[in-house]
């Protein structure tokens, strides 16, 4: 067989397989069950915050946001919503970078920078998620004053 010619497609390969742990295969498999549980995750979002509330989308306001993150559920529900469909992306974008950066300096520099941005994006959003306090800030005017003072 030349250089030029391809190998039967039942030909064994030649060169032996590295018998170590195959990051693609398993970022493959991360982006299937991801996707499938984002679906569950998105529309349950969906489903609880558009379409159950009485009033639809108009009820979605400061108020209904403050009374779910109050709940430990919906703040993991969140949070792990959050880092899935970061991490889902940044995979995502690691593959289309390796598929079209043939500069290899600027492959690997795209790819950390991608995965330093998810990085901080997950720590920052779970912050937002676990110190969210809808009494920060509020003030005699505020419509929120009467409930922070009840819960103070």
């Amino acid at each position: 067989m030349t250089a030029d010619s391809l190998a039967a497609p039942r030909t064994p390969h030649s060169v032996p397989r590295n018998k170590g742990l195959n990051l693609e295969k398993w970022g493959w498999v991360y982006m299937r069950a991801s996707g499938v549980v984002l679906i569950v995750l998105i529309f349950g979002h969906l489903l609880v915050n558009l379409v159950l509330p009485e009033g639809g989308v108009q009820a979605l306001n400061f108020a209904f946001v403050a009374g779910k993150f109050a709940s430990p559920f919906w703040q993991w529900w969140d949070v792990l919503m959050l880092w899935l469909a970061f991490l889902h992306g940044a995979n995502g974008m690691r593959t289309i970078i390796n598929d079209y950066v043939l500069n290899r300096t600027a492959r690997k520099t795209l790819v950390a920078v991608t995965w330093i941005v998810t990085a901080v994006m997950i720590v920052l959003g779970t912050l937002v998620v676990f110190t969210f306090d809808p009494c920060l800030g509020v003030n005699p005017e505020s419509t929120l004053w009467e409930m922070c003072q009840a819960a103070a």
